[in-house]
């Protein structure tokens, strides 16, 4: 018996219904995919643990590459978190214990006081006292310094006299910058002696907040002693008396300033001495040139 050609056999109604559903586009979604990936590999995954470690284990070095690619990729993705967390306050850092944010006034430091040595601050190698003027040595304290005397011969109204008065006056200058003492110096002159008052002033406004120690003046020559006359604009009974003086200003301090001048140095110092109220006063001076020595 023979089979008729496909063109010439009869078309039913099951064959037309077969060739449209083959001719239809198949819906094969991502979903079905994944699933059919999956049981795929699970089928040819291999029976038992040591021998899917070994399988893991077992692969080309790209894909080595690729697994520490991903591995770093995600450590630096966490860390880059937690130090931007950490910078933006989200949280604390590793091994640092949250603190609580102060509400009162932070507790004051006791500031050093110059009654204990042990606690004193210190400055240059002096210690500061609580005025903030740096603390005077004791060994070089006002009290060591021992006020001059008037000699018997300076009272008498004589060129002699004048003269020993005089250089009475340089050596309680001296006094006076070394213990501040101004009131032994400022008993030696009149009132209103610019000379006098100068140095007076000077003084008093070092041992405000400051001191001084080490100065000295000696009288190494005696250049002119004779009376000055009206004209020459003195008082009557003025003494005329002009001295070299060698002097060494030492160490003086302002606040927390330390200056020291230990070389020597002479000056000219001429003084007019007035025969006033029974003793010698200085009445005027000055100091008209000064040499290095």
């Amino acid at each position: 018996m023979m089979v008729p050609p496909l063109s010439e056999r009869p078309v039913t109604e099951e064959d037309e219904e077969q060739f449209r559903r083959e001719s239809m586009p198949r819906t094969y979604t991502l979903r079905q995919r994944w699933a059919d990936y999956r049981a795929e590999a699970k089928a040819n995954r291999p029976k038992g643990a040591k021998a899917r470690v070994r399988a893991w284990l077992h692969v080309e070095p790209f894909y080595w590459g690729m697994r520490v690619t991903y591995v770093v990729l995600v450590v630096g993705a966490v860390f880059a978190v937690y130090i931007n967390g950490v910078a933006e306050g989200w949280w604390h850092a590793w091994g640092e214990k949250p603190t609580v944010a102060a509400t009162t006034t932070p507790t004051a430091r006791p500031v050093p006081s110059a009654s204990s040595p042990t606690e004193a601050a210190m400055s240059g190698g002096y210690q500061i006292g609580p005025d903030g003027v740096l603390v005077r040595p004791a060994e070089h304290a006002a009290s060591t310094y021992t006020k001059p005397e008037l000699p018997e011969e300076a009272k008498e109204n004589t060129e002699r006299g004048a003269e020993l008065a005089a250089e009475h006056y340089i050596a309680t200058l001296s006094y006076a910058w070394n213990t501040g003492d101004t009131q032994s110096l400022a008993s030696l002159s009149v009132e209103g002696v610019p000379f006098a008052d100068g140095h007076i002033d000077a003084i008093n406004g070092l041992y405000t907040d400051g001191w001084a120690y080490g100065n000295e003046s000696k009288v190494t020559k005696i250049v002119k002693v004779e009376p000055v006359t009206e004209e020459l604009g003195a008082q009557p009974n003025t003494i005329g008396t002009l001295f070299h003086v060698t002097t060494t200003d030492g160490v003086s301090c302002k606040r927390q300033r330390i200056t020291i001048s230990n070389n020597e140095h002479t000056v000219s110092f001429a003084l007019y001495m007035t025969w006033q109220n029974e003793r010698w006063l200085v009445t005027d001076g000055y100091i008209p040139h000064a040499n290095g020595k």
